[in-house]
């Protein structure tokens, strides 16, 4: 089915800053005392991880220079205890940040899940299933990674490189001067390399979407697959497909591994001159060796956080890519909200009437100025060819979709004025292609009504003819059904949806070709079924089979998107120029499908 253009609200462009703003907004106040036990473990380890750098002076001059015994031991044990500090320190903040993180990508997606509920039905066949998994699934992870690079950068890496800088200023100002001059050419480069793995990462996960979409859909059209011989043709395809994955993964390797030689010869750089520069005091000038071993030790403990520090906007940009997209998600405009004065619908003869309804998916137009009444407590039944707006007028029953143009009422109710959580509780509703959830039968069948008892689910399967195929199964009604009733006969699957929909016990019924998945057998027991179901309730059913249409209190002829012809069979089936008995007329040779 054709849907209409969904339009989304655009996320805030500001990039790193703006999603950094918003992330923290929704998630700091929610962990601040964790984070806070964080800091302050990452403060431990950073200042734990200068003074054994500052200690370096001491050891070496009062322990090897001076030979002071009487500090060996106070300085051995402050040094153990410095590394013991750290060690619980880096374990807690581990452990914490691990729940803070866990508990962010939890919240997220049930907030994805939830937000997605909300989203009409023209966003679903509009986008991909496979794209929506992967874009809830690789890109939540995103946000926790912001939080997390956030904390440990600006707590412990940055912390404790100033702390370094402190001891190295403290021992060397000169030589600490004369290694930050040559970190700006550095920095440029590793921003450029930033700004290029940007682009890299969000075609990497549309890529690999499209590869998640390949194999979903051969393994729900397997069958298909092997009856058509699609296997080689398939198998080209997603071998393309994942080649082109495996070179963005690969071009987002090798833009973010760019750092290391970026940063290592920085690095090789800096130590060599250094060393150099010291060597040359030693030599020539007689200088104790305690400070200069105090600042290589502050330079070199400062390396592996500088060099974290170097990678934090690359990493930044990454994860900032990912939470973009889930907000690109969340940000998903319009939700088919509720009018502003939508009152709860309230329901007496369940009467629907169509008052010059006019619909179209984008600029094709699929209803014009349709009108009709669906009576309470009687079947109406939709006939006509296919393309002439039958399963368009199911839809918007529902407001699944809303129309263009006109009214659809409900007891003298505009529906487009009462809740949708109140209108969807009074339809039941079976569809052309049964659909079952993961769990049991019974559980399937209970999604009609939650609150149903055992007793409410095996009445509606006995009026459904579902009962005696259900109890043959290996664990009668707690038989899992597998991934949308793959273990069930498409009959069968299509009896459990009509139980689904008896259960619900809605005075409303739509029924979009219930029985056309049914063997001729099976058809005769439920429509039987659904003949006792639909005493006292409106039933709006889009009928393709005789048997259906016979019995209809009122058929409603449509082609083209209007309304051609109304009546019941007897009165329809003598017009011989009408569209309906020239239907009926194609239908009777083969007793089966009216087109």
């Amino acid at each position: 089915m054709r849907s209409p253009k969904i339009q989304s609200k655009p996320v805030n462009s500001d990039g790193v800053t703006g999603i950094l703003k918003r992330i923290i907004a929704e998630n700091g106040r929610e962990h601040a005392w964790g984070y806070a036990a964080a800091i302050a473990c990452l403060v431990i380890i950073a200042l734990s991880t200068a003074y054994t750098a500052w200690i370096m002076k001491s050891i070496i001059n009062e322990a090897f220079a001076n030979r002071r015994a009487d500090l060996v031991g106070v300085i051995c044990l402050s040094i153990f205890i410095a590394f013991v500090l750290r060690g619980f320190a880096s374990y807690g903040q581990a452990v914490i940040l691990s729940k803070i993180g866990n508990n962010i990508v939890a919240r997220y997606q049930q907030r994805a899940y939830s937000h997605l509920m909300k989203l009409s039905l023209g966003f679903f066949n509009q986008s991909r299933s496979a794209h929506i998994v992967a874009q809830v699934g690789q890109n939540i992870s995103g946000i926790r990674d912001v939080m997390n690079l956030t904390i440990t950068s600006t707590v412990r890496d940055l912390l404790t490189f100033v702390a370094l800088l402190g001891v190295m200023i403290l021992q060397d100002p000169l030589l600490s001067i004369a290694v930050f001059i040559t970190a700006p050419p550095l920095l440029y480069a590793l921003r450029y390399v930033s700004k290029r793995l940007r682009t890299a990462t969000r075609d990497a996960v549309n890529v690999n979407s499209h590869v998640a979409g390949a194999m979903q859909e051969t393994m729900q059209g397997i069958a298909i697959v092997k009856a058509f011989t699609m296997e080689g043709e398939l198998e080209a395809k997603v071998s393309k497909l994942v080649r082109t994955a495996e070179q963005r993964a690969n071009r987002i390797a090798r833009l973010s591994e760019r750092t290391a030689p970026l940063t290592e010869t920085f690095a090789g750089f800096v130590v060599a001159s250094v060393l150099a520069y010291a060597a040359y005091r030693s030599i020539y000038q007689n200088i104790p060796p305690g400070g200069f071993f105090s600042f290589v030790t502050a330079l070199l403990l400062a390396y592996d956080p500088a060099r974290r520090l170097a990678r934090l906007q690359v990493q930044m940009e990454r994860a900032v890519v990912n939470a973009r997209m889930i907000y690109e998600l969340l940000d998903m405009q319009p939700h088919q909200r509720d009018a502003t004065d939508a009152k709860p619908l309230v329901v007496t003869d369940a009467r629907i009437e169509f008052r010059n309804v006019s619909f179209a998916y984008g600029d094709d137009e699929v209803l014009n100025s349709v009108s009709f009444v669906a009576d309470g407590g009687k079947t109406t039944a939709l006939v006509g060819p296919s393309g002439a707006g039958k399963s368009t007028i199911i839809t918007l029953i529902p407001r699944f979709y809303d129309p263009k143009a006109g009214e659809i009422l409900i007891d003298g109710q505009d529906i487009a004025h009462v809740t949708k959580q109140s209108l969807r509780e009074q339809l039941a509703y079976v569809s052309q292609q049964p659909y079952l959830f993961e769990g049991s039968i019974r559980d399937n069948i209970r999604y009609g009504r939650p609150d149903a008892t055992d007793a409410d689910v095996e009445h509606a399967a006995r009026l459904a003819y579902a009962h005696d195929f259900i109890v043959a199964q290996p664990q009668g009604y707690d038989t899992p059904v597998g991934e949308n009733g793959v273990t069930l006969s498409g009959g069968q699957r299509q009896r459990l949806s009509i139980a689904r929909a008896l259960v619900r016990n809605a005075p409303i019924l739509l029924l979009d070709e219930a029985t056309s998945a049914l063997d001729t057998e099976s058809e005769a027991a439920v429509q039987k079924a659904l003949d006792e179901a639909m005493t006292g309730r409106t039933v709006v059913v889009i009928a393709h089979r005789l048997s259906t249409v016979v019995r209809a209190d009122k058929i409603v002829v449509m082609q083209q998107g209007r309304v051609v012809e109304e009546g019941n069979h007897d009165t329809l089936a003598k017009r011989i120029d009408g569209l309906y008995a020239r239907l009926n007329n194609l239908q009777r040779p083969a007793a089966s499908d009216i087109y």
